[in-house]
């Protein structure tokens, strides 16, 4: 399995933001800079659903508008489950539409035990990443 690195901050942030939108489904993108500094973006998750998730798209738009501008990566999408494991959904698969990006779930199934899982997801099919926290 391919091992990803990822800093445990940006981890720590998609566990808070998860918490926060329980019982909904949270939302974001991680950006990876030009130094390799990751940076977290939250995004209002305009479904506001336990389960679902919808980026608000003016939201997102800025967000990739400034990545363009600093010719920045857009490294990641990350969203949580709230009542299931940290497996991309039929759905999730289905909205994957950056094959060069990971895609991250973050599960609070297990309360008080959050999970984080990444995954390339290219044409609906799934390959899990193992995530390395530095």
């Amino acid at each position: 399995m391919e091992k990803i690195e990822l800093t445990k901050d940006i981890v720590d942030q998609m566990f808070r933001h998860a918490n926060q939108e329980k019982p909904n489904e949270c939302c974001g993108v991680i950006i990876k800079k030009n130094e390799g500094e990751f940076e977290l973006h939250t995004v209002r998750n305009i479904e506001q659903s336990p389960f679902r998730y919808n980026m608000d798209a003016q939201e997102f738009y800025t967000i990739y508008q400034e990545s363009e501008k600093n010719n920045w990566d857009m490294w990641g999408f990350y969203h949580s489950h709230t009542h299931t494991e940290a497996y991309p959904s039929e759905t999730d698969r289905n909205l994957a539409a950056w094959p060069d990006s990971y895609y991250l779930v973050v599960s609070l199934q297990d309360e008080g035990k959050p999970i984080v899982r990444c995954f390339s997801i290219t044409d609906g099919n799934i390959h899990e990443k193992q995530l390395q926290l530095t």
